[in-house]
């Protein structure tokens, strides 16, 4: 590891902006967040794979990576993140070094022509280059290579320093961040500016929730200058020092990102969810406040106070039909980080009862807001797969909300299962998220599916009448 890369990941561990961090004595926090990896298990978790995912949904640029097969293979298109315009961030990209490459020191060499070819084939506004493990190892110089063609070409080059055996995903996410404040953000200054540019920071746009949420904010006349990074724009995240406030919507991700605007460009910050209708009307009261703050008419607030009645009113009203059916339905809420407590929010807001939620990835402050909204908090960290099968036959819940990992138990305990995380292809964020939402929920829990699967086999019935002598007799 390069002495360049162990002064940032010191710096990332180090983030003052970090309530967990914040606590951690100067021991701890050289230990930093992550976990210890275990050999061989980079799916989902290794540093260079957080960068990818915290990167990838910037849709126009081209996104590089600099090893062997295998690591692009296990990190593309691992998120569904959608985008309204190009689609360079789909391709795959990378160098494929070979053993011959490593053993004869042409790393370097590979990287330059691929840069070269990719600049010339597409033509895009930049190309973000990420180290992994291999080359970083044999002391492939990524961030000479990066200049070199940047001057060459003439088009940005980034270097993403984050192999995987720097850390876990989480790690990942904040290098990523770093990437950015270095070589993209206050790089290009925007055509104009307004009294109502935001930014949203850690939104990645998944099944296309961002475009439910832009309206919004266009329809009281704010403008989001950029978003970090779903359905992102390389000259937008450019130009992102310029807006006037950050909305933080993953902290865990990308907080290092907020908070070092707020230092060097002055940007206030908060942390918000888009999940839930109580959640996604306090960040519209909260945007429209710090923006009349920093300048901005003071009509704003009373303009968002009427589309948020106007927005509540239409959403409860689509709701209504299914309140009867969730109410009271018990929910086991299987993820973490943000989604500890903004689903959290969103299911209670309907009377659904949550048996517990997972705290997995969370910060302190994220607990602390289970414990505020929940009147008896119950939290887990990682829960084995058996126990959840024990928890889900014995009639714990009705039904499992989690990612795809955890489908199959849900599916063997013969109980019904909603996607939460990065793969779903349903939208949850904003008022018409929370109705798409609402319609899952009752589609999944009265599948007729879950009634059929659960009914008794015929033989088992009291005084069956299924003929096993005739089949007995077949058989012989």
């Amino acid at each position: 590891m390069s002495d360049a890369l162990k002064a940032k990941i010191a710096d990332v561990f180090n983030e003052p902006g970090c309530d967990k961090n914040a606590a951690k004595d100067a021991k701890a926090k050289k230990k930093g967040c992550s976990k210890p990896l275990t050999p061989g298990a980079a799916a989902g978790g290794c540093a260079f794979d957080g960068a990818k995912i915290a990167l990838q949904p910037i849709t126009d640029v081209v996104h590089l990576i600099h090893g062997p097969l295998a690591c692009e293979g296990n990190s593309w298109d691992n998120r569904n993140s959608a985008s309204s315009g190009q689609k360079t961030y789909r391709i795959s990209f990378t160098t494929d070094l070979s053993e011959l490459d490593i053993v004869m020191g042409n790393g370097e060499k590979r990287l330059y022509r691929a840069i070269k070819d990719a600049i010339a084939r597409y033509a895009p506004p930049a190309v973000f280059v990420y180290q992994t493990c291999v080359p970083a190892t044999i002391g492939d110089d990524i961030d000479a290579v990066c200049r070199h063609a940047t001057e060459k070409f003439g088009t940005p080059c980034i270097p993403v320093n984050a192999p995987g055996f720097a850390g876990s995903k989480n790690l990942g996410n904040k290098l990523a961040g770093e990437a950015l404040l270095d070589h993209v953000i206050g790089t290009r200054e925007p055509e104009f500016t307004t009294p109502y540019d935001i930014n949203i920071i850690g939104e990645y746009n998944l099944s296309g929730e961002l475009w439910q949420i832009k309206p919004l904010f266009e329809a009281l006349g704010i403008r989001v200058l950029s978003c970090l990074s779903g359905d992102g724009r390389y000259q937008e995240i450019a130009t992102a020092h310029r807006a006037r406030v950050n909305l933080m919507v993953c902290s865990t991700a990308l907080i290092n990102v907020a908070r070092k605007m707020e230092e060097r460009w002055g940007i206030p910050y908060f942390e918000c969810s888009f999940y839930g209708i109580s959640d996604m009307s306090e960040t519209l009261r909260t945007t429209a406040r710090l923006l009349v703050e920093r300048g901005a008419p003071a009509d704003l607030i009373e303009r968002t106070e009427s589309l948020i009645a106007r927005e509540e009113a239409h959403a409860w009203s689509r709701i209504a039909p299914w309140r009867d059916e969730l109410k009271g339905k018990r929910v086991m809420l299987y993820t973490g980080g943000v989604k500890s407590w903004s689903i959290v929010a969103a299911l209670q807001e309907i009377g659904m009862e949550i048996v517990y939620t997972s705290v997995r990835k969370s910060t302190e402050e994220d607990k602390e807001r289970v414990k505020a909204i929940m009147e008896d908090p119950h939290m887990v960290e990682s829960v084995p797969p058996r126990e959840m099968y024990a928890q889900l036959k014995r009639g714990d819940a009705d039904i499992l909300l989690s990612g795809g990992k955890s489908q199959f138990v849900a599916l063997k305990a013969k109980v019904p299962w909603l996607d939460i995380n990065q793969e779903r292809h349903h939208a949850f964020g904003g008022y018409d998220g929370m109705v798409t939402l609402v319609r899952e929920l009752a589609k999944s829990l009265h599948n007729p599916v879950w009634r059929d699967i659960n009914r008794p086999a015929p033989w088992d019935l009291p005084n069956s009448a299924f003929p096993f002598a005739e089949i007995e007799a077949q058989r012989a």
